[in-house]
């Protein structure tokens, strides 16, 4: 049965450093939620404190209506009904498959019925029925990451966590198996936190997803809100390939600092220094917004299948657009942007 998990005030430190830093985290059962965020952010420290491998310095840690960390008690990770699925899947060598499986099983001393239906039931939604009798060594990278997860479902989890799951695989193989995975974890209704770096990755499998920043959440919301919506420069930057340039903001009008181009209409923004969120997608003709037009140099240019993907010089600045066509190297682009995408962040 799947639950929700509260994580309140958590603090952990390594080596001297702050990891993470009064972090509040709160997800609803059923739900899939991405943990996002650069090298040493606070992702794998969070999950493996939730999984019972680490222990926070401060803080409760609560899963369903039981309380697993906190300063006064401590719940063991093998009594968490918490199930991890590793970046190099953790498959023991020596084992088949369907050992594998089992393994964990008879360490709960489960009767052998309840072992056989588990583990028949995670090898058939898995599709590897076929492949109980073999040994790791005999699958594909793809067939081994379905092995771990159906592991995890013979657990029967309140809670499955994702460490970076995919990152083994090639790319092409790589976005068939997410979604598959997700097809998975979605049927059997599996609460799940998902840890990557990849924004991508995060946008496809996620409910909702948690921009992790120096040990703490910057923006926790739903993808298309943190898309159309970053809370501040840093999230911009990160999460979807935008670029983010610093300007002014005087009678509704950006202009781009130290550039000198035409100013944009910004609807709403407030007067003062801000920073406009430029998404590529976004870049228009010149003439289809004469009121919001900019003027940069083209630096460089790489096919991107349905469009080529521009980088352009304004002023210090470098922003990325996506154009119908390459420009010559050095030449001059003018280019408009909708009014109503020009999103000002202040902080």
């Amino acid at each position: 049965m799947t639950a929700s998990l509260h994580c309140a005030g958590i603090c952990k430190s390594l080596g001297g450093r702050a990891v993470l830093l009064n972090l509040d985290l709160a997800i609803k059962a059923g739900e899939v939620v991405s943990l996002l965020g650069p090298s040493g952010s606070g992702k794998t420290t969070l999950l493996r404190s939730i999984a019972g491998l680490v222990d926070p310095d401060r803080g409760t840690i609560t899963l369903g209506d039981r309380v697993v960390w906190s300063e006064k008690t401590v719940l063991p990770a093998e009594k968490r009904r918490i199930g991890m699925v590793f970046q190099d899947y953790a498959l023991w060598p020596h084992m088949t498959v369907a050992g594998n499986l089992s393994f964990g099983l008879r360490a709960q001393r489960l009767a052998e019925p309840e072992i056989a239906a588990r583990v028949g039931h995670a090898l058939e939604v898995t599709r590897l029925a076929a492949y109980r009798d073999r040994y790791p060594s005999e699958l594909s990278g793809g067939q081994q990451q379905r092995v771990a997860i159906a592991r995890c479902l013979a657990a029967r989890p309140a809670l499955m966590l994702f460490d970076e799951p995919l990152s083994n695989l090639d790319a092409a193989l790589r976005e068939d198996m997410r979604i598959e995975m997700m097809e998975l974890v979605r049927r059997e209704a599996a609460t799940v936190i998902y840890v990557t770096h990849d924004q991508a990755e995060a946008m496809a499998v996620s409910d909702r997803i948690a921009v992790m920043r120096d040990g703490r959440i910057a923006q926790f919301d739903t993808p298309r809100a943190i898309y159309e919506h970053p809370s501040d420069s840093f999230v911009a930057g990160f999460i979807g390939g935008f670029s983010v340039v610093p300007g002014t903001v005087r009678d509704g009008l950006f202009s781009v600092r130290g550039a000198a181009s035409d100013s944009l209409r910004t609807p709403g923004a407030q007067p003062g220094d801000g920073m406009l969120v430029v998404r590529p997608e976004d870049a228009r003709p010149a003439e289809a917004h004469p009121g919001n037009r900019l003027r940069g140099k083209v630096l460089s240019s790489a096919f991107q299948g349905r469009c080529w993907r521009l980088a352009v010089e304004l002023g210090p600045q470098r922003v990325r657009l996506d154009w119908p066509e390459a420009p010559p190297v050095g030449s001059s682009l003018a280019f408009s942007l909708p009014p109503e995408r020009c999103i000002v962040l202040t902080n």
